[in-house]
């Protein structure tokens, strides 16, 4: 059974928040891929992988950077899971159809752009029809004032 979990970003970016919830799952020893909407996207997140931190970096790779197999952290706009990885993080419109390869889906959406909510809202009711018959459990985050996650549904 996969997770879903949708997160709500309304206090912080995608920058900001995703490098934290890739190292704990580089923690946990599981290999992630990161779908974005838009190569431009996937080039903005690769830079700042790399320097978000003065003191430390995200090792990852996207296509420039081949050896995908390799990568514990694969950055693409494709459906593509060349590291074998057991998490993917989606944002930026992309999406997945068939979660069953993973054990937890990640949609992260911005919460001032009505287009990311409305997406978002689609893909929990296409999960939560697909669930009837796949079991899969879906939860959805909140981001509070603070900048932590509230569990909303």
């Amino acid at each position: 059974m996969t997770e879903i979990l949708f997160y709500h970003l309304t206090e912080r970016t995608l920058q900001q928040v995703l490098p934290g919830l890739l190292e704990k799952s580089l923690s946990r020893d599981w290999k992630v891929v990161v779908q974005l909407g838009s190569q431009e996207d996937v080039e903005k997140l690769d830079e700042h992988l790399w320097t978000y931190r003065d003191e430390s970096f995200l090792a990852h790779g996207c296509l420039r950077n081949g050896s995908e197999a390799l990568q514990p952290i694969w950055l693409t706009t494709d459906d593509d899971n060349p590291n074998g990885a057991k998490i993917r993080f989606l944002s930026g419109g992309a999406q997945i159809d068939d979660p069953s390869i993973y054990d937890r889906i990640v949609y992260m959406f911005d919460g001032h752009d009505n287009a990311a909510v409305e997406h978002a809202r689609g893909r929990w009711k296409f999960h939560k029809d697909a669930s009837e018959n796949s079991g899969h459990e879906q939860t959805y985050w909140q981001q509070n004032p603070n900048g932590g996650w509230e569990k909303k549904a």
